[in-house]
C-alpha cells in the first residue's frame, strides 16, 4: 500500500474541536497536529490508566502504557475495580479471558467510570458466538462505554448484525463494518474503532481513517488489546473522544512502523516497539501521521 504523509504547519497547541474535525467534516492536517500535541501533553500529565484486561496480554500491556509515559494498573477484582475507576485517568475493559471474577469486577468498574466521568474502552475480544462474553459485552454496552474498539467482526456483532469472526480474527473488512460502527455510535454516544489495514473511527456522524501501522502488530500478542489502554490514556486529555482515538491509534501505529523498519520479524519487533513507543515524537507525527 502506497501512503502519502500529511505534513501540518505548525498550530495552536489547543486547536478548537470545530478545527479538527466539526460538524460532520474532518481536517486531517488539524487531526495530525493534534495528534502530535496530544502525545507532548500524555508525557507531561502521566495519566493513571486502569487495565482489566485479558491473561494473556496483562505484562505487554502494562509495559505499553510505560514506554508510551502513562501509568499502568491491573486492578482487576471486585470490590477494588470500582472505587478505582473513580480515581483513574481511564479505564480499558477487555473481554479476552472473561473467567467470572473479572466479569464482576468489569461491570463495577464500568458502571464506577461511568458514574464518576472516567473515560472507559471496551474491548469485545471474540464476541459473537460464544455465549458469555457476548451477553457481557452487551451488558457492558448498556454502561455506555466513551470508546470501543475492535477488528471488524466483533464490532458487526456487538450491534447485532452479524455472528462473529474466527475466534479472535476478523473475517470482515473495517469498511464493511462502518455502518455497524455508527449505529453502535449513536446507541451509546460513543466513539468506535474498526481495526484494519486501515483503521475506521467514528462517533455516529464524523468518521475518519487512519494508514499507518505493519502487519507484524498482528503477529505479536496483545498488539491490538494493549491499544485499547493507549485509547483510554489519551481519553483522558480531551473531551472530544473522536480526536484522542485518532491520535491514540495515529501514535501507536506510527511506532509499529519505525520498530518495523528496524526488525527481522515479530521477536524482534516486540521489543523494537516498546522502544519505539518510548522515543516517537511529535514532529514524527506530524510528518508520518495518514489520516483521511
Amino acid at each position: 500500500m502506497s501512503r502519502m504523509s500529511i505534513r501540518t504547519p505548525q498550530q495552536s497547541a489547543h486547536p478548537s474541536t470545530d478545527a479538527v474535525a466539526g460538524g460532520g467534516v474532518v481536517d486531517p492536517a488539524a487531526l495530525a497536529e493534534r495528534a502530535a500535541t496530544l502525545l507532548e501533553e500524555l508525557r507531561s500529565r502521566t495519566p493513571l490508566v486502569q487495565s482489566i484486561t485479558n491473561a494473556v496480554v496483562t505484562n505487554f500491556t502494562a509495559n505499553i502504557l510505560l514506554a508510551l509515559g502513562a501509568a499502568p494498573a491491573m486492578v482487576d477484582i471486585p470490590t477494588e475495580a470500582g472505587p478505582f475507576a473513580r480515581i483513574a485517568s481511564g479505564v480499558l475493559i477487555n473481554l479476552g479471558t472473561p473467567h467470572a471474577e473479572p466479569r464482576e469486577a468489569m461491570l463495577e468498574a464500568a458502571a464506577a467510570a461511568a458514574d464518576a466521568g472516567t473515560p472507559w474502552v471496551l474491548d469485545p475480544v471474540a464476541i459473537g458466538f460464544l455465549p458469555v462474553r457476548t451477553a457481557l459485552a452487551s451488558q457492558l454496552l448498556d454502561l455506555r462505554p466513551t470508546i470501543v474498539r475492535g477488528n471488524a467482526s466483533e464490532i458487526i456483532a456487538l450491534a447485532g448484525l452479524g455472528a462473529g469472526g474466527r475466534g479472535v480474527d476478523a473475517t470482515d473488512t473495517a469498511e464493511s463494518a462502518l455502518d455497524a460502527a455508527r449505529a453502535i455510535a449513536r446507541r451509546a454516544g460513543s466513539v468506535v474503532a474498526v481495526s484494519g489495514p486501515t483503521d475506521v473511527i467514528t462517533d455516529g456522524e464524523r468518521v475518519v481513517r487512519t494508514s499507518n501501522g505493519h502487519v507484524w502488530l498482528t503477529a505479536v500478542t496483545g498488539g491490538g488489546c494493549a491499544l485499547g489502554s493507549v485509547m483510554a490514556a489519551f481519553a483522558s486529555l480531551d473531551d472530544d473522544r473522536l480526536v484522542t482515538t485518532v491520535a491514540a491509534t495515529t501514535v501507536y501505529t506510527i511506532a509499529a512502523e519505525l520498530a518495523a523498519s528496524e526488525s527481522r520479524g515479530p521477536g524482534s519487533f516486540a521489543i523494537a516497539f516498546l522502544d519505539r513507543l518510548s522515543t516517537v515524537d511529535a514532529d514524527t507525527v506530524r510528518r508520518m501521521a495518514v489520516i483521511a
